[in-house]
């Protein structure tokens, strides 16, 4: 459920993209205000988001993580939150979408490299990643073994 307060009169509606957008368009159209702030869950998580105006911006203190079982969803969630966002900013399976916002995009696969009890694959799936961008799942495995 999304909740939107324009000068305390909430709006309900499901929680989706499209609702977000809808009810920011509802408030502007019955002129009720402006958005200040917007309550959702996620994954029975409760979330808040602050309209703090143009002197707060995002930056990497905040961020989200996608964990991915197989490439493919690496491929996915990389090529739709990093359209449009800033392409410097794309490091270790690291983006910045259109917004600002911060996302770590990791296959659950990296985790269990990493912490390989041999030292010298772990070493070598550390090395590999950080030449990455996008975070290849094969090649993460390849530098591994070696």
């Amino acid at each position: 459920m999304v909740i939107f307060y324009a000068h305390s009169v909430p709006i309900k509606l499901p929680f989706s993209v499209i609702a977000i957008f809808y009810s920011i368009y509802i408030v502007k159209l019955f002129r009720l205000g402006r958005v200040m702030t917007v309550a959702f869950e996620l994954e029975g998580q409760t979330f808040t988001a602050l309209n703090g105006g143009s002197i707060f911006t995002f930056n990497e203190a905040i961020s989200f993580q996608v964990n991915c079982e197989t490439q493919d969803e690496v491929d996915y969630y990389w090529q739709k939150l990093s359209e449009g966002g800033d392409e410097k900013a794309q490091q270790c399976g690291w983006l910045k979408d259109k917004y600002g916002v911060s996302w770590q995009i990791v296959p659950t696969i990296l985790p269990q490299l990493m912490a390989d009890p041999d030292t010298e694959k772990s070493k070598r799936a550390m090395e590999a990643m950080l030449k990455m961008k996008k975070i290849n799942i094969d090649e993460l495995k390849r530098a591994c073994a070696g």
